[in-house]
């Protein structure tokens, strides 16, 4: 299997190749200067950009940058209009530009299960062919300045009581039809470059080392190869996570996640060729937008098999 960039992963050490696995500081990526590899900003925002000024903290306790407040999913998703969910994810990718952002974590098109779902302004729809399409929308719209859009929260997440550790038990068909299909148009529809993890456990496997999520279903059958991200402390077993192809791990969860890559690498339980497919086609720059001459550095954690990718 030919990987893209395989001549500057090939120069990388191991210590290197693991660390290039979660996140530098809680909004960024670990850069190298010396692979010419930036780093690169998430920023949570669809309904608008959350960008802190100076240091970032989880918790949003340090002041944001000044941005444009938008319409709820909920809201818009009322207007059955796909067009206008287009036009709000290109102004926010505008105002993403402007702030350095390079992802912008969202939509949110988990499915309203429940009224008393805290986050259910988030998102679009009871209907997952509704939620998909309104996402898919949104995601080319976000993606139309050369960023990219980050549709969470992968997969089963339609609750807020104990979002963090609670168990989704759902037979296949239910999980197809009703869960993963707005993912699925997200997706192939709106060409979605990256992709973000949930808390939760399906069926008894947390979502982010979940082999029948991750590998089966989005990367084999869906044919993704763009980037998959933990929800911010959503990693549970890091080397799980990897073997499942997700990308990185968020916050910065210090130099653990990296030693226990190493470890997992010298014992045989992850393979090199394993963690070279995470690294694979680890920067993409995206060209100058002819309109407004925002010019953005993307990159992704992604594997790819050619060169044809975009």
């Amino acid at each position: 299997m030919s990987l893209k960039y395989e001549s500057i992963i090939s120069k990388m050490t191991l210590e290197e190749k693991a660390l290039m696995m979660s996140g530098k500081n809680t909004w960024q990526t670990v850069d190298f200067e010396k692979y010419g590899i930036p780093s690169m900003t998430m920023s949570d925002g669809p309904h608008g950009l959350r960008r802190q000024a100076g240091a970032g903290d989880h918790l949003g306790l340090n002041a944001s940058l000044p941005a444009t407040c938008f319409p709820t999913a909920a809201t818009v998703a009322n207007s059955w209009d796909e067009e206008l969910g287009e036009e709000i994810g290109a102004a926010l990718a505008e105002e993403a530009a402007t702030m350095d952002v390079n992802v912008i974590l969202g939509p949110g098109l988990n499915i309203k299960r429940s009224p008393l779902c805290g986050r259910n302004f988030e998102y679009f729809s009871e209907d997952p062919y509704h939620a998909g399409k309104m996402a898919a929308a949104y995601v080319r719209g976000m993606q139309s300045k050369g960023g990219a859009a980050c549709p969470k929260h992968f997969a089963v997440n339609s609750q807020e009581l104990r979002r963090m550790a609670m168990n989704s038990v759902l037979d296949e068909r239910t999980l197809r039809e009703i869960y993963l299909t707005g993912f699925e148009i997200a997706i192939k529809e709106g060409k979605a470059k990256s992709i973000m993890t949930s808390y939760n456990e399906v069926n008894g496997v947390y979502a982010n080392e979940n082999e029948h999520l991750l590998k089966e279903i989005l990367r084999e059958e869906w044919g993704f190869d763009g980037l998959v991200v933990t929800d911010w402390g959503a990693s549970n077993d890091h080397v799980k996570g990897v073997a499942c192809r997700s990308n990185l791990e968020m916050p910065a969860p210090g130099l653990d996640a990296a030693r226990e890559v190493l470890a997992a690498l010298e014992e045989g339980s992850l393979s090199m060729e394993e963690l070279d497919q995470i690294l694979a086609k680890k920067e993409q720059e995206k060209d100058t937008d002819g309109d407004s001459g925002l010019d953005m550095k993307v990159k992704y954690l992604c594997i790819t098999m050619d060169d044809g990718y975009y």
